[in-house]
């Protein structure tokens, strides 16, 4: 269904293929995660991914654009996001050189021709929803942007269309299979969720984590691979200000092959601990926590 009108179909025949086809591609699915994405792309609904921040949840949206090879619109959220930044805004700067231009016309025939797609500047959503090919559209941060920017996408995620005043309603050609990520930083609003399928990303497991270290770090030993994602769920009870993701676990794989390193030794992690944790305090707090009893 991916890219589809959302009335059955799919991208997938089942959970099981999802997560072996998001494993081609270097995402290794749980059986919740794949069967929330097998449901959304059969049920052409948008997946609201909640989660602390560097478990994955972007990642998923780029690993169902590549699997698909579908293009990725992404909407970067923060705080004063508006429509202009969102949807669409009028060339300005082009719609005065025609105002200019056509001095002694009537203000209603200036009127059509500065209103027209020629001066219309599509951001992503607009984009996303006039799209020809398959996209999925990723709607990153929604939490930061404020409440009003969620009324904005409430029209979008229901109908997959907008509404322009001066040309009328733009609906989707092919509906994109659609993610919005949320680090929880505020409660969003019971309007938006009804619209979405919700799933819950923490980080993983120990053992999948082992198995994605090893998958995107294939020249890393079994037992160093083990070791490093031992210490790294150490210091995520720790109450870090920032405890690792799993994006800095696979850089600090890749950081102790480059070093040469074949175990976690004390000078090892303390070279290197920079690479996992971004706080100086929080690399003080862990080097008490790892230094020698």
């Amino acid at each position: 269904m991916l890219g589809g009108d959302g009335q059955g179909g799919g991208q997938f025949g089942s959970p099981a293929e999802a997560a072996a086809r998001l494993a081609e591609v270097g995402y290794l699915a749980g059986t919740a995660v794949a069967t929330t994405v097998f449901l959304a792309d059969r049920l052409g609904k948008p997946l609201l991914v909640e989660g602390p921040a560097g478990v994955g949840k972007t990642e998923l949206a780029k690993a169902v654009a590549r699997l698909a090879d579908a293009d990725l619109v992404r909407l970067q959220c923060y705080e004063g996001i508006d429509e202009a930044r969102a949807l669409y805004e009028w060339n300005h700067a082009k719609q005065l050189l025609r105002i200019t231009a056509g001095r002694g016309q009537q203000w209603e025939d200036t009127r059509e021709d500065i209103f027209t797609e020629e001066f219309l500047l599509a951001r992503p959503l607009l984009a996303a929803i006039r799209a020809e090919r398959p996209t999925v559209l990723l709607i990153d941060e929604i939490d930061k942007a404020d409440v009003e920017m969620e009324g904005l996408l409430l029209e979008v995620l229901s109908d997959f269309q907008v509404t322009v005043p001066e040309l009328g309603t733009v609906r989707a050609r092919r509906r994109p299979f659609t993610v919005l990520t949320s680090n929880a930083v505020r409660e969003l609003s019971e309007a938006l969720r009804r619209r979405c399928l919700f799933l819950h990303l923490d980080f993983p497991e120990p053992e999948l984590e082992q198995s994605i270290v090893r998958l995107q770090v294939p020249g890393i030993d079994a037992v160093l691979a083990g070791s490093l994602v031992r210490v790294v769920n150490s210091l995520r009870t720790m109450g870090l200000r920032k405890p690792p993701s799993v994006a800095e676990t696979v850089d600090w794989a890749r950081t102790l092959l480059a070093l040469g390193a074949d175990s976690l030794d004390n000078g090892v992690v303390r070279e290197s601990l920079g690479v996992l944790l971004k706080h100086q305090e929080d690399i003080r707090a862990a080097l008490h926590r790892l230094a020698p009893a």
